[in-house]
């Protein structure tokens, strides 16, 4: 299996030419009955109290199958982009690749350039389709770089009870939104999100959902219609002890990926939205006072917590007055968001 992160192309600063960063993560499926899925599946039972039925949902199944994996080392990757052949060496130890790849203006022409990569074999063979091993013939699978000008308004925005009702602070009920239900959308992101797009705007999706889920949340992205975007999700640590590991903690700061995006575009300004149920008002509040410049504001949806939504706009209040001259609008409808920006006519803050 091919796991590929959405991604972004950026213009190369005084040329005509362009640069993407294109990686992923190969991958096999661990056997029905290895011990470490076995495992896996009799914790989650117990955990979230599964029945026989749950656990054979077609939702279950689906999303569960993403975290039963082992990596693949040493396979070699080529990615085909804008009609070109470029080889990326041999996945790391822990199954990861990347290359960088320069195209010219009439080669990345269009807002998404579709790619393809394949993992090839020692023998040689040139199929699409995996084995029932997995182990000897080739796998591609396709992506997509956006195509992000140098200069315009981008959305960086968290996924989890921003976009996508999660309910990130219960974490039991997070587990169940994320094995057992049909993701489900925030009522009127999509619409708002839409109209941003059609004035121009563009989208980096950024959050702590683990790179395992990336093929179920883009699909989950066209079926709300939300814009598509680059997407910048959590990588497993080597020491986690399930191939579950961990569902996504927000601890985690979003800061160093948000900033390279920032400095990947250093002539756009950035709209930071997010969500109060963990560290995203923190995470954004750092990056505004660190690049004030870049960023146009910052908008948080009040969401249920262990916090009392008095308390939490305490918080947001007092983060509010420390923000060098950064707007943070905080709201509960989609429809406060829209009434108080609209990126084509007021770029430079709310209307």
């Amino acid at each position: 299996m091919i796991v590929l992160f959405p991604t972004y192309g950026r213009r190369l600063p005084g040329t005509h030419r362009w640069q993407a960063t294109v990686a992923g993560m190969v991958s096999r499926p661990l056997p029905e009955r290895s011990r470490r899925r076995v495992l896996a599946v009799k914790v989650l039972k117990r955990l979230l109290d599964l029945d026989e039925s749950q656990l054979e949902s077609d939702v279950f199944r689906r999303r569960a199958e993403a975290f039963f994996f082992e990596r693949v080392a040493g396979r070699e990757v080529e990615i085909m982009l804008g009609g070109r052949c470029v080889a990326t060496g041999q996945t790391d130890k822990i199954g990861h690749f990347h290359a960088r790849i320069e195209l010219d203006d009439a080669e990345f022409g269009d807002p998404q350039v579709p790619f393809t990569a394949t993992v090839r074999t020692a023998d040689g063979v040139t199929d699409t389709l995996p084995a029932a091993d997995d182990s000897r013939r080739p796998l591609a699978t396709a992506g997509c770089v956006h195509i992000v000008p140098d200069s315009g308004i981008s959305v960086i925005s968290d996924i989890d009870d921003t976009v996508k009702l999660s309910n990130v602070a219960n974490r039991r009920e997070l587990l169940k939104n994320t094995l057992l239900r049909e993701f489900s959308a925030v009522p009127g992101m999509a619409d708002v999100y839409r109209r941003w797009q059609a004035e121009g705007t563009v989208f980096h999706y950024v959050s702590a959902s683990p790179w395992q889920l990336s093929s179920c949340l883009c699909g989950f992205l066209d079926e709300a219609g939300l814009p598509a975007g680059s997407m910048h999700l959590k990588l497993f640590r080597l020491k986690d002890s399930t191939p579950l590991g961990r569902l996504p903690s927000r601890k985690r700061s979003k800061r160093r990926v948000i900033e390279q995006i920032m400095n990947d575009f250093p002539g756009r300004r950035f709209l930071l939205i997010g969500d109060s149920g963990e560290r995203d008002p923190e995470v954004y509040a750092a990056v505004a006072r660190r690049r004030p410049a870049q960023v146009a504001g910052i908008a948080i949806r009040l969401v249920e917590s262990k916090m009392p939504p008095r308390k939490q706009r305490e918080r947001l209040d007092r983060l509010a007055r420390r923000l060098p001259a950064v707007p943070l609008q905080v709201f509960t409808e989609a429809d406060e968001l829209a009434a108080a920006w609209s990126p084509a006519v007021c770029p430079d803050g709310p209307v």
